[in-house]
């Protein structure tokens, strides 16, 4: 029996002003992953996206293209167009209030304040997804 296809999305806004900054983790994560298991990302309308498996698990991997509070509108629309359960994504996004570098990963639950999360969840018409919150910490001031 073929395993369910899964769904990571990595959070991010478009475009090389915001490349380097660190809200994107999520964009950096999904490239990271689209490396290491030779997944090539083709950019669409609403995302960058590509399909193929890790350690045996089919993926889709994507970055959406729009900016990191419309992000639901990329997310929804893979599932829809893939066919894949809202329950089999995984949703890799920045945390300014976890230490740099630490890491949370959770089953299910709000946005806790996460604009791209916030979209994905009302996107996409429900929060019963995994999300793998990555350490920022927040701005020395």
């Amino acid at each position: 029996m073929a395993a369910d296809k899964w769904l990571i999305v990595g959070l991010g806004n478009p475009g090389p002003a915001y490349s380097h900054n660190r809200h994107n983790v999520g964009y950096w994560c999904v490239n990271r992953l689209a490396r290491l298991h030779g997944i090539s990302l083709k950019a669409r309308r609403l995302a960058a996206f590509g399909e193929g498996s890790i350690r045996g698990t089919p993926v889709l991997l994507a970055k959406p293209r729009t900016f990191v509070n419309r992000s639901g509108q990329a997310a929804a629309s893979l599932l829809r167009n893939f066919k894949i359960k809202r329950q089999n994504m995984l949703v890799v996004c920045d945390d300014l209030d976890l230490t740099v570098g630490s890491l949370r990963l959770k089953p299910s639950g709000g946005h806790g304040g996460q604009k791209g999360l916030r979209s994905v969840i009302g996107a996409a018409g429900g929060d019963d997804f995994p999300r793998l919150r990555i350490g920022i910490g927040r701005p020395l001031v």
